[in-house]
């Protein structure tokens, strides 16, 4: 295979991943950290930012639209043990972000790009 064709399936591949897990996130409840993940925040980022926003939804008294159970997580690849998930719509984390005032930077930028993602 020529190497710019490759370098082009690349992209493509990498492109299309990312817009699937943007519609996926418009479509349905996620996890905080997978509504990050889908605004362009890393995953370590978005892991830290998710808790904080889930000790905000506490705060507030604002329950998640879904809980599940799964294997998967921000770390990666599948686990042995079985974690105890919530799922969260769009309108939701729009609540949240009103309610969420992080005081790190990353976690600032990662609240504005979700922000953004979610207008």
């Amino acid at each position: 295979m020529i190497d710019s064709n490759r370098t082009r399936r690349a992209a493509l591949k990498a492109r299309a991943t990312a817009n699937r897990l943007v519609a996926s996130c418009k479509r349905r409840p996620r996890s905080i950290a997978t509504h990050l993940i889908a605004a362009g925040v890393d995953a370590q980022t978005a892991s830290g930012a998710a808790s904080g926003m889930k000790a905000a939804a506490k705060r507030i008294g604002l329950a998640p639209a879904q809980v599940a159970r799964t294997r998967r997580t921000t770390a990666g690849g599948r686990a042995r043990i079985t974690r105890t998930v919530t799922r969260w719509t769009r309108n939701q984390l729009r609540r949240l972000l009103a309610a969420y005032n992080p005081r790190k930077a990353e976690y600032r930028a990662a609240v504005a790009r979700l922000a953004a993602a979610l207008t």
